[in-house]
Parts: structure tokens; sequence; C-alpha cells
């Protein structure tokens, strides 16, 4: 397992900073994702890489942690000087359309989706990508701009 965190915990460290923006939170949660990572060791059934589901278990444990943050966090006094919430209708039609986005990637077919993933979610370099795929930094350019342009068909026929 040592040998799997020298190879990984850069990569789920960089995939956890890109959404939670906290060095400390990206460390806490890059540890506790190995941690986890061992406790459910004997569920990896190799059917996609260790990175993929290492950073899978660190989106769930992300998530998770948002969630708690969320309970915990005081509702803030009215005239606080905080800007005006968005209307629930504006939140619905933000959430769809990134609900919608997220459904077209994980349609794409493999090695696109873990592309993706990997460069927009783990804020990974083609060069980083190319690594964890046993792939050139060209070929992760190359794969990410077609499943990129995948993802625009798809959204044209959604409207259309």
């Amino acid at each position: 397992m040592e040998e799997i965190y020298r190879a990984h915990a850069r990569t789920v460290y960089k995939f956890l900073l890109s959404p939670c923006h906290d060095p400390e939170t990206a460390e806490e949660l890059t540890q506790e994702t190995f941690y986890q990572a061992v406790r459910s060791a004997d569920r990896f059934d190799g059917s996609c890489k260790v990175s993929t589901w290492l950073c899978q278990i660190a989106k769930h444990l992300f998530y998770h942690h948002v969630r708690k943050r969320r309970r915990e966090e005081p509702l803030p006094e009215e005239g606080d000087g905080l800007p005006p919430l968005p209307s629930a209708e504006a939140e619905a039609m933000d959430r769809d359309g990134q609900l919608s986005l997220l459904r077209r990637i994980h349609a794409l077919p493999e090695p696109g989706r873990e592309v993706v993933y990997l460069r927009t979610f783990g804020g990974l370099s083609f060069r980083e990508i190319g690594e964890v795929l046993g792939r050139t930094e060209t070929w992760a350019r190359v794969t990410f701009y077609r499943s990129k342009e995948q993802l625009k068909k798809g959204g044209e026929h959604d409207e259309g």
C-alpha cells in the first residue's frame, strides 16, 4: 500500500484540492482516502485503474465532508452584508445544467471519461494524466479534446 500511496497521493490530493480550494482539507481528505482504501482493499476488483478507484473514494469523502460542514454551519443573520442568495429557481436551473453535464461526462466511453475526470475535477496536467494512465502527454491532450468535442455535440442535442 505504501507503493500505491507514493504513486497516487499527489493525484488524489490535486483531485481534492480542485473542488475544496483548501490545502489543509485536501490533505486531510487525501489521508482519509488512503485509510478508506486500506479498509476496503478487498473490494477493489481491478475493473478500473487504481487511480480512478482512489479518486472515487476521495470524491465520496469530499461529498460527505461538504454535507457535514453544511449541517454544522450557522445560518447567516439577515442584513449581515452578504450578497442575496440566488432564487430557488436559479439554483435549480444551475444544478440541472451541472447534472446534465455530469451525466454526459459519465456517458463518455473510456478512456475519454477518465481523462475528462482527471483533467476537469482532478486538475491534473496532460503530462500527469499520461503518466497515471500509462500513455503519453499527447495522447492525453488528443483524448481530452475528442471527449470535449463529444460533450459539445451532446449538449447541442439536448437543446435542439
